[in-house]
């Protein structure tokens, strides 16, 4: 399952997904951990020291070895220079399973050992200072987009990607790869104001959302989340005091978290486990494909000097079932 959990800077996104991350590997759960944010902060609440956190491989700066693994033997894609970060897989291509071993996960994740299991931690890179004035920020998450287009995962597998803030997500179609969005929203106008933006782009394309209520501290600010979001809110989080240690650096066992907040992550577990039953990976990649073709006219074919429609296979659909040739 691919959980995606966004929301406005400062909503607390990134420490609800640590959470969720946390809960599944209590139950064992196979987990990829994903930092797409390049104001990395995930490592740091799944319990990492700042050093630890800044030695994270970025995936970015591994977009040659990804490329080259993912494009395979498939004969649509002649070189890793005509791949951009929309690229669909066809056949011959490498596709990406959560419970194997790869070089890509050999070069960009790391298994982070957690209080009641482990996870692979993988992180697209921070905006570093040779960036400025040359590249834009969106491109450093092109690798995590590459690879979700990739991905087969399966029900009892987890993807869990923390994303960009804001209405930033929707620069490109990664939006649309997730089997649910948790949109995190704290109880005023500015935070469910990015959830107006994300429900307006979301239902154009079928993505499943919902809304969890984050800092409620109180029955106003509950009736104020229900007003704005309706059915979508789905459930609350209030103050944890188990976090605000974590975030001191003196962790306490996860076992430890508020009775409150273990039965709302539950909450997102179950409606995250029932997306599964929607799956339409027909769909999933004609949506794939639709943002390739996308990107290929509005800059990839004049920045490859290709024509990357090319790349599409009409007889491709990505589901649990494709095959993947064995790497030489």
């Amino acid at each position: 399952m691919k959980i995606a959990f966004v929301g406005k800077g400062g909503s607390g996104k990134t420490t609800l997904s640590s959470l969720f991350i946390r809960h599944l590997a209590a139950a064992r759960i196979p987990v990829v951990a994903v930092d797409a944010d390049i104001n990395q902060h995930l490592g740091a609440a799944l319990g990492m020291d700042e050093a630890e956190a800044a030695a994270l491989p970025a995936m970015g700066a591994h977009l040659p070895l990804i490329k080259d693994y993912l494009r395979g033997s498939n004969p649509r894609i002649p070189s890793t220079e005509t791949m951009i970060k929309t690229t669909p897989p066809g056949e011959g291509s490498q596709l990406l399973r959560v419970c194997e071993d790869n070089p890509v996960y050999d070069a960009c994740a790391r298994p982070l050992p957690l209080d009641d299991g482990a996870v692979r931690l993988m992180a697209t890179g921070p905006f570093t200072e040779a960036d400025l004035g040359v590249a834009c920020y969106h491109s450093k998450v092109g690798a995590v987009e590459l690879c979700l287009n990739h991905l087969v995962d399966g029900r009892g597998e987890y993807v869990v990607v923390d994303m960009t803030a804001g209405s930033d997500s929707f620069a490109s179609g990664m939006f649309t790869r997730f089997d649910m969005t948790f949109l995190v929203a704290e109880p005023t106008r500015k935070g469910v104001a990015v959830y107006r933006q994300y429900k307006e782009y979301a239902q154009d394309f079928g993505v499943p959302l919902k809304v969890v209520g984050n800092k409620v501290q109180g029955p106003d600010d509950l009736a104020f989340l229900r007003a704005e979001a309706g059915e979508d809110l789905l459930v609350c989080v209030g103050h944890s005091d188990w976090v605000r240690t974590m975030e001191k650096g003196r962790p306490a066992p996860f076992a430890l978290l508020e009775e409150a907040n273990r039965r709302a992550l539950e909450v997102l577990h179950g409606t995250a486990d029932a997306s599964y039953e929607h799956r339409d990976w027909e769909r999933y990649t004609r949506q794939m494909v639709h943002f390739h073709l996308k990107n290929a006219e509005s800059w990839g074919n004049a920045k490859t000097g290709a024509d990357l429609a090319a790349q599409v296979d009409p007889a491709f659909v990505l589901c649990e079932g494709a095959a993947t040739p064995q790497p030489a």
